[in-house]
Parts: C-alpha cells; structure tokens; sequence
C-alpha cells in the first residue's frame, strides 16, 4: 500500500485515493498478469475509465484531472494490491483496457522496429538536413522583414491588430519548420491585449527574436552549446538516439519540483532535478496527448541514482533518463540559497542562453507574505504576494498562486521553497514541510 501511495503526485492526492477505494464507486473492476482496469463514477455522466499497466506501472484515466497519476489510478491500484478480491481476476480485459495496451503495444513494436533498422544512411541523412536548412532559412528571412515592418510602423499599433496578423506569421513559420519561434509569435496575439506591461514585454521579445534570425546565420561559427539553446528555441528538436549518444552525467538527482502544464491538445510535465554531487541542474520533460497519461518514473522528494543522457544546449539543460533509476527518499533540498543568489545564479544562465524563459530557483528560508487583498473574491489569488530572504530582499509571486496552501504549510515562518522564476515572478512548484516536500 505505501508503495502505491508513494507515487501520488501530492499528499491530497493520496487521501482522494484512499477516500475511492470503496468498490460501491466502481463497476466493471478486473485485473490480469498485465493490466487493471475499471469504471469509477465521478462528477461526469459517463464513468471515468480506469487502466494500470502493472509492468511499469503506466496510468491511463479518461478524467479531466492534470496530476499523474490521478487520485483514480492510485485508487485501482490501492483496491487490487489488497487482494481481497474486490478486484476480480479475468483473462479478457475490458475493451478500453485492451484497446490502450494494444496502442501502447504497437508504439513500442514501432520503437523496436526503427532501432532494428540500423544507422540511417548518412548521405541521404545529409540530404534532408541540408533541405531543412535551406527551408528554415528562407522562412527566417521572411519572418525578418516582418519584424522589421512591424517596428517601422511603430509598437502602438499593434494592440489594433486582428488576431490574424500574429496567427498568419505563425503558420509561415510552421510552414518553414521553424514551430517554436511560431509558438512564441502566436502566444503575443493574447499577450499583447490581456498583459498591463505588453509594451516593454512585447519589445524584449522581439529582440529575442531577431537574436534567434541572426543567429541561425551565423550558426557555423557557434559552439555546441549555443547552437542547442538555437535549436531550442526555433523548434528543431533532437532524436532520442542523437541524444544517448552524446553527453551523459551520473550523480543522485534530486527530485526538487515538478510542473505541469495542458492545453487542449497536449499536457506536458517538467521535472526539475538537482545533482547531489556535480551541482548541476537538469529538467526532464514528460509530454501527453490531452487526457492521456505521462510516463513518470519518478515522484517529488525522492533521489535517483541514475545516468542522465544530456542535450546539447546551456545550462539549466534538458535531460533523459539513460538508464533505469535506483530510487531512494531525500528531505528538503540540497542547495536552498537566497534571494540575491539564485539571481547571480540566473544571470549566469541568461547571459549564455538570452532565450531562456524559465529559470528554476531554490530559495531557502523564506517567509510568506500575503498581499492582503486575498486575490478575487477573496479566492487566496497571489496578486501583491511575495516571498522574504532572511536578508529582507522580497520576490513577487505570480499572481495566480494560490497563497493560502503556503501559508497553512509554513505557519507565517521561513521555509525552503522550490520555483520557476518567468515573466517577472516566481511560480511556486514545491515547498519543504515536516521533513517532506509538497507539492504547491
């Protein structure tokens, strides 16, 4: 039991679990060599369908809910390892069980496959880089002289554009297999209107972007590292197998935060790990088609004895696990620091990487400040929140953080708190309490 209860993304999703593993919730519940599966009712019409693939485990659940697993997954999971029966043991699967480990089975057919074909032909494999170059840089250079109209015709008018103007950019970028620069220019369409500061953020990311075009020109002459932030940033990404052969660095990474975003089209995770030993620190990034489930071997607080397989690019750098992880319990974190010096840290970052958007940060000893409006409708919002160093140097939290689970978790006295610092505030991910840490 404490071993499924163990990966739960946070404290309140473990007791939802235990609160659902009542069968008199569930309907059609079974289990084979390889799967779990069943109907759980919640606030929908139709029954949340419900599957476990106990080799890993994996999670699937048709709920809306964006932690993984859900409180669903991990209440199947708590009624079959009670083996009391509740859970019946069947040879046919439910159809949408069946259906899920059929599809995660031919994925992996088709991995297998690829990797059994050999090493691609280097020749034609130069071929297609050659051709995406060429493509991407035509597409940039159209994307230039429209920066350069849009400044010319001054930022003001921006704000009276159609949403058009900024979708169309986008699409020539997508259509020039540049789609993070399109991700970027599309996003400013709301930005401009719904941000009280577009103005300067607006003219910052312009200027980031014509760095990106000028730096794609003279992309020969940059090192590894710049040239993986470039890559990055205009969406060319790398091959799995481009990334196990390259740079790999074993240390005991701790898990220090996790952050989850979804769209209508994709939920995404990054894992922030911090290394016990070289100091470094590295972000795993997880990713799921809408409702679907992420493959997340690891859980907030723990420390993996693992070997990272590195991309190219500056540091804070992307990651994947090279091999399988010998999971143990951390407390806390192992480097908190405060205000000013995570600063000096992420200055360091930013002046190697000028795109990165998102920098962690692990502030220790810090207290909690309300803003004192109580965000609105009295909603415990983040609006005017700040954190405060034992220096007395405070940092803005973003102004939707929910303040009050803070509060209730420190007290009104200092704790060691993990974050992403963007867009000129700290988004708190985890917060260290009782010898744990919680997820915020």
């Amino acid at each position: 039991m404490e071993r499924v209860l163990g990966l739960a993304p946070d404290p309140g999703s473990a007791r939802a679990a235990r609160a659902l593993a009542r069968p008199r919730q569930w309907s059609a519940l079974g289990s084979n060599d390889s799967l779990v599966w069943g109907r759980c009712q919640g606030s929908a019409r139709e029954p949340y369908q419900v599957t476990v693939d106990l080799n890993e485990p994996a999670f699937r659940c048709t709920c809306p809910s964006r932690k993984f697993p859900c409180k669903h997954g991990l209440a199947l999971l708590l009624m079959w390892a009670a083996g009391d029966g509740t859970v019946a043991d069947l040879d046919a699967a439910a159809d949408f069980a069946r259906a899920w480990a059929r599809d995660r089975a031919e994925r992996s057919a088709r991995q297998e496959a690829r990797a059994a074909t050999g090493p691609p032909d280097a020749e034609a494999q130069a071929r297609r880089v050659a051709e995406r170059e060429s493509l991407m840089t035509a597409g940039l250079d159209e994307f230039e002289r429209w920066l350069f109209d849009l400044v010319r015709q001054g930022l003001a008018g921006v704000r009276r554009q159609p949403p058009g103007f900024w979708d169309t950019a986008a699409a020539r970028l997508v259509d020039a297999q540049v789609p993070g620069l399109a991700e970027r220019v599309r996003a400013m369409g709301s930005a401009v209107h719904v941000r009280p500061d577009w103005a300067p953020y607006l003219l910052a990311q312009l200027g980031r972007w014509y760095l990106a075009v000028r730096a794609w020109r003279r992309r020969a002459g940059l090192s590894p590292a710049t040239m993986g932030d470039l890559r990055a940033v205009l969406g060319w990404s790398r091959r799995r197998d481009e990334v196990f052969a390259g740079e790999r660095r074993r240390d005991r990474w701790w898990v220090v935060g996790l952050s989850q975003e979804e769209d209508e089209r994709l939920l995404s995770q990054r894992t922030w790990l911090y290394g016990e030993d070289t100091g470094e620190v590295a972000v795993l990034l997880d990713f799921a088609a809408a409702g679907g489930a992420l493959r997340v071997p690891h859980v907030l607080g723990s420390v993996l004895d693992v070997e990272l397989a590195l991309y190219p690019g500056s540091p804070p750098r992307r990651a994947l696990l090279a091999d399988e992880p010998v999971v143990t319990t951390g407390a806390g974190y192992p480097a908190p620091t405060t205000v000013l010096g995570a600063f000096d840290v992420a200055a360091g970052w930013q002046a190697e990487n000028p795109w990165l958007s998102r920098i962690p940060m692990t502030l220790g000893a810090v207290t909690v400040v309300s803003g004192g409006s109580g965000g609105s409708g009295g909603s415990g919002g983040g609006d005017g929140a700040v954190l405060v160093d034992v220096d007395g140097t405070a940092l803005p939290l973003a102004s939707d953080t929910d303040v009050w689970p803070l509060l209730a978790l420190s007290g009104g006295h200092p704790v060691d708190l993990f974050g992403e610092w963007y867009d000129g505030h700290l988004h708190p991910c985890s917060v260290a309490a009782d010898d744990r840490l919680v997820s915020v």
